[in-house]
């Protein structure tokens, strides 16, 4: 195994466990349980015993992104991600591009192969399908909204992204959202919208139905991807962008 590979694997494993301390801490667990060796340590002391130094400062840099005041700081601080297994994988970390002020913000699952190779978000077939929803069908040039995905690096040969990746990289799309504050979010596809919504409702039973997240208006709908596989689900999606234009223009208010 590589350096980078075990790089990576560190990561992965760290923010499992980042997350299982932080579950005791919250329940008020700040020492190993009864039963367990008697020279148990506090929380905080065991955590220094990993390689690499603690998870807070193994995480520190992602605490610090989450202070970023524009896009560029955010990206900066993102750095060369190693915060999860798929930076093994990937060629660029695909942070996200368009309008820094946008209204309408496209939030996808995850960068395909051409978006890895070329370091942009859909720009691949499912890309440019999205891209004639943006021009041709609502009128918008693409530069004007602003488009990124859950998570930055490719998942390997397009699986699906794992909750520990997912996890790691949505502190980012948080602050992603923040930062852009458009008046509208179109969730794209059933990992954009189950992490928005931090809801496990099937995409077919949330798609077509406005949503909040944070305040923000939410419209689900299906994935690029899944319409080049069931193209007769395209006049489903077009549904949906037509209330996004109505709520865009002003028509719903």
């Amino acid at each position: 195994m590589s350096e980078a590979d075990d790089a990576c694997e560190l990561a992965a494993l760290t923010t499992t466990l980042k997350r299982h301390l932080e579950r005791r801490q919250r329940a008020g667990i700040r020492f190993l349980a009864k039963g367990e060796p008697a020279e148990a340590k506090p929380v905080s002391v065991i955590v220094e015993d990993l390689p690499g130094g603690t998870v807070e400062d193994r995480f520190a840099d992602t605490k610090a992104s989450l202070q970023a005041n524009t896009l560029e700081e955010l990206r900066a601080a993102i750095g060369d991600c190693q915060r999860c297994k798929l930076c093994s994988g990937r060629t660029n970390i695909v942070f996200g591009v368009g309008n820094p002020r946008a209204k309408l913000m496209f939030v996808g699952e995850g960068p395909g192969r051409d978006e890895d190779l070329q370091g942009e978000p859909f720009v691949g077939r499912a890309g440019q399908l999205l891209t004639d929803i943006i021009t041709k069908g609502m009128g918008i040039k693409r530069e004007d909204v602003y488009i990124c995905n859950v998570v930055k690096c490719r998942p390997p040969e397009n699986r699906n992204p794992e909750p520990d990746e997912v996890a790691a990289c949505e502190p980012f799309l948080t602050r992603q959202i923040d930062l852009v504050r458009p008046e509208i979010i179109v969730g794209l596809g059933k990992f954009a919208v189950q992490t928005l919504l931090q809801s496990s409702v099937p995409i077919s039973k949330l798609r077509g139905n406005w949503h909040s997240y944070h305040g923000i208006k939410l419209m689900p709908t299906f994935h690029p991807a899944y319409l080049l596989r069931n193209p007769a689900d395209k006049k489903l999606v077009w549904q949906d962008i037509k209330k996004v234009i109505k709520e865009l223009s002003g028509e719903n208010t």
